[in-house]
C-alpha cells in the first residue's frame, strides 16, 4: 500500500471537478483507492458520491491511498489530477 497526504486548499473543499477528477482516474486501475479524512471515515474513489459524501472543507487533509497490483502508478495518476482540478478554484 502506498498513501500521500493531500492538503484541501480550494475555497468550495472537495467539490464536484475534483471528486470527478479523482474518480476518472481512480477507476482506470485495478488497485484499491480511498482516502482517508476526519477521525478515522473513509471514502472510495473510485466513486464520486463517496468522495462527495465525504465533505472535507477548505484546511483539512486527506490521506489518499492506493493498494494493489499498480497501486505506485494509481497514486501518482489520481493524487496529480485530484491537485490539479484543485487548482482551478
Amino acid at each position: 500500500m502506498v498513501s500521500e497526504k493531500i492538503l484541501i486548499d480550494s475555497k468550495l473543499g472537495i467539490h464536484l471537478r475534483p471528486a470527478g477528477a479523482m474518480c476518472d482516474q481512480a477507476i482506470k486501475f485495478k488497485s484499491n483507492v480511498n482516502f482517508s479524512y476526519g477521525e478515522g471515515k473513509t471514502a472510495n474513489a473510485k466513486s464520486v458520491i463517496s468522495i462527495l459524501a465525504s465533505g472535507v472543507k477548505c484546511g483539512q487533509e486527506i490521506v489518499l491511498c492506493a493498494d494493489g497490483e499498480d497501486e505506485k502508478e494509481a497514486l501518482e495518476a489520481v493524487a496529480e489530477a485530484f491537485k490539479e482540478a484543485l487548482k482551478n478554484d
